[in-house]
């Protein structure tokens, strides 16, 4: 998908895997919060994909702020592949198979480069988080938006 939406990106495999963003950033050789976990989330029975830095926990909150709606809980691993077609640890942000909504923290956007799961537990690939917003089809939101 990154060819055919002419993006300019890097996609890097790494044998020994890199399911959290611990190994992630140690495999790429850059900083956590350049990685973006993204995390599957049901709001109120939708699900939604939370693109967030590395360094960062989920504010449920905040999501539920940002959807808005009443109840946000982190999915199971069988929604995850549900929602995205991708095993837990390999999730990339698009495509999306039954994702109602994505969402990326505003922090992302003071890196040049951010790094995304491209879709199995030892492929990521970097781009600009503007092109990363704009093929997920994701609104900016604040992870702390009081912090």
């Amino acid at each position: 998908m990154l060819r055919q939406a002419a993006v300019d990106a890097r996609i890097e495999e790494f044998p020994e895997g890199t399911k959290t963003a611990r190994d992630a950033a140690a495999a790429v050789g850059c900083e956590l919060s350049q990685i973006v976990k993204t995390l599957v989330v049901v709001a109120d029975g939708a699900f939604v994909l939370a693109l967030i830095p590395g360094d960062e926990r989920l504010d449920e909150a905040s999501v539920a702020a940002a959807v808005p709606a009443e109840h946000v809980r982190i999915a199971t691993a069988p929604e995850v592949v549900q929602a995205t077609g991708f095993d837990p640890g390999g999730v990339a942000p698009f495509p999306q198979q039954q994702v109602a909504l994505a969402l990326i923290d505003r922090s992302l956007f003071r890196h040049a480069v951010v790094w995304i799961g491209a879709g199995t537990g030892r492929h990521v690939a970097g781009l600009a988080p503007g092109e990363l917003a704009r093929l997920a089809s994701a609104r900016t939101f604040d992870l702390h938006p009081h912090g």
